[in-house]
């Protein structure tokens, strides 16, 4: 303060003339040399105001314990210095300030005018707020304190700000709001009482709204926004567009392995994103984050055919084989089928450990899908390319058995090649049902190669072949129409099996057995069975590997032969007979002739 300034008499301030009810307003005491009826006029003139009004005033002058303020009247108004003095003890107040004052008292005996600041700033505040009220508009305010529910906010006056009236969502720690401004809207008042409500609610709401509107006009799929991130979960991130929420989907993030949205990213983060699906009906928004960047599949398919070579490394082992990151952001699985061309890879990390690196080539792309098949043995030679120049058809070898199937038994020759001997091709002569018959897993075994077919990788081997085929030396030695000896084996519905020897089976139809031998099928007897019998043979067939027999037939050609010799043998002693008679007359002829010569 001027400490050059006079200071104001207790009674008030000096009137800057004598009353206007004074009759000796003469020329004389006018200092402009105004007539008497220019100072009637000009008194007329003046305002005559009531108190209680608000008036509009001038500082003149800032003293120790007043402000002096010209309202326009004839007398000047006084205002005690502590309506303006702020809480750090400073003077709010100059002269040349143009304020609000409320008339309290008009002229007292002294001249002076009484005027308050402070009742005339709260007057104007409440009026302030009845219009805000009624016109429903914006009010800031300067949060004071955290009261009992709420907040303690002054927009002139000091008002209740309810706690779920404060944001969007339920404010833990409304401390954090002290000293704040903040917009916000009177939802209630009582002038009487002195009690006013607010809501910041309301206007975050209709702000939010008015995002929504502009964001939801403007928005089109393909769009690139910023946006602040929301919320965040395990299969992505909410992003507030600015009223309109979109969702960030994990898969959408980075074209390589999805990264976790918790270490990614934080709440309040200002993320680009692009608009990828925008349903304007039920305004839900699909954005993506990687879609900003090149698509690396594409890159990578272009500059890598199928059949290529590339080299990764090794960054995931599952089950059933391992996953190579081949580029930034793509990945190819290497099946562990697709491992080696020799060993039986039972898991990936017998082979690989995550972390190596390896070169592979590229068996299949699908950029749509995101699959890239890798092969780790096709880097290497193929043994099955070399096999028919190793091994040619009725190369005799030696092998493992792998594995017995219903069909047949796999034999290993070497690592990784296993051929198949099937049950035809296990014995010339028995009828094997399954090759265990003959054959358990890990027998060490000989075989001969009959087929090589490497494209399709696959081999087959025989038993049998290391064997003189016994049918193809009968076929040598017997034919149609020769007596042979056979025991039966077994008797089907048709006709009884004739073990011939040697592994061989012969089939002689009931038909062709004497009646006196047929088998008696209807009461279940065998009456041939593991007889011997003498059977002819009626058909022979290499192609067919059957032979057909007769015991009838037999028969027959055992009477017909017994029947010539007995004929042969009787002709042949008629013949002797008569050659002794002929003999023993030419000699009885010649006795007589050389008895009568005599």
């Amino acid at each position: 303060m001027d400490s050059g300034q006079d200071d104001k008499p207790k009674g008030g301030a000096q009137p800057k003339q004598n009353s206007i009810g004074e009759k000796n307003m003469g020329s004389e005491n006018n200092g402009s040399g105004a007539s008497y009826e220019q100072l009637l006029e000009s008194y007329s003139g003046w305002k005559v105001a009531e108190e209680g009004d608000v008036l509009k005033g001038t500082v003149l002058k800032v003293t120790r314990t007043d402000v002096i303020v010209d309202v326009g009247f004839k007398s000047e108004g006084v205002i005690p210095l502590g309506e303006f003095i702020d809480p750090l003890g400073q003077v709010t107040v100059k002269p040349g300030d143009v304020i609000d004052v409320l008339l309290e008292h008009a002229e007292d005996m002294e001249g002076a005018i009484r005027l308050s600041h402070e009742r005339a700033k709260r007057m104007r505040v409440w009026d302030d707020i009845e219009k805000a009220y009624s016109e429903q508009s914006i009010m800031k305010g300067f949060v004071l304190e955290r009261v009992k529910g709420g907040l303690s906010v002054d927009i002139g006056v000091k008002a209740f700000l309810p706690g779920s009236q404060i944001d969007l969502k339920p404010v833990k720690n409304l401390d954090s709001f002290r000293g704040q401004e903040i917009s916000c809207r009177v939802i209630k008042m009582n002038k009487k009482r002195g009690n006013i409500v607010l809501s910041r609610k309301v206007v975050l709401e209709e702000e939010n709204l008015k995002r929504r509107t502009a964001v939801l006009e403007n928005l089109q799929d393909g769009a690139v926004v910023n946006g602040i991130i929301k919320n965040i979960t395990d299969y992505g991130v909410f992003v507030d567009l600015g009223g309109v929420d979109g969702l960030l989907h994990i898969s959408d993030i980075s074209w390589g392995r999805p990264p976790s949205p918790q270490e990614t990213f934080h709440v309040g983060q200002e993320i680009t994103v692009k608009v990828l699906k925008f349903d304007r009906e039920k305004a839900r928004v699909s954005l993506g984050l990687k879609q900003l960047f090149p698509d690396p599949w594409v890159e990578f398919a272009q500059n890598h055919p199928v059949g290529a070579r590339v080299k990764g490394k090794v960054v995931n082992l599952t089950d059933y084989g391992a996953f190579v990151e081949v580029a930034e952001g793509v990945e190819g699985l290497i099946h562990v089928s697709e491992m080696s061309w020799s060993k039986r890879v039972k898991h990936p990390s017998k082979i690989l450990n995550v972390g190596d690196e390896v070169e592979v080539a590229v068996l299949d792309l699908n950029i749509s899908e995101r699959k890239l098949s890798l092969g780790l043995k096709q880097t290497e030679p193929d043994p099955w390319m070399t096999l028919a120049s190793r091994y040619a058809v009725g190369t005799q070898v030696e092998g493992r058995v792998r594995n017995l199937t219903d069909f047949g038994a796999f034999i290993e020759i070497e690592e990784g090649i296993d051929g198949l001997v099937h049950v035809s091709d296990l014995s010339w002569t028995r009828r094997i049902k399954h090759p265990s018959e003959v054959l358990k897993k890990g027998d060490l075994v000989q075989a001969v190669i009959l087929n090589i077919d490497a494209e399709n990788r696959r081999l087959s081997l025989g038993l049998k072949q290391l064997q003189n085929e016994p049918f193809q030396e009968f076929v040598e030695k017997h034919q149609v129409g020769d007596l042979v000896k056979g025991k039966i084996t077994r008797v089907s519905s048709f006709g009884a099996f004739v073990d011939l020897g040697g592994g061989l089976e012969g089939l002689c139809h009931f038909s062709e057995f004497e009646e006196k031998e047929k088998i008696q099928e209807k009461s279940g007897t065998s009456v041939a069975a593991g007889k011997e019998y003498e059977f002819k043979i009626i058909k022979l067939s290499l192609e067919e590997r059957k032979i057909g027999l007769s015991q009838r037939g037999a028969i027959d050609d055992i009477d017909r032969k017994a029947l010539e010799t007995y004929q042969a043998q009787t002709d042949e002693a008629s013949r002797t007979r008569m050659q002794e008679l002929v003999g023993q007359l030419q000699t009885d002829k010649k006795s007589e002739k050389d008895s009568s010569g005599d």
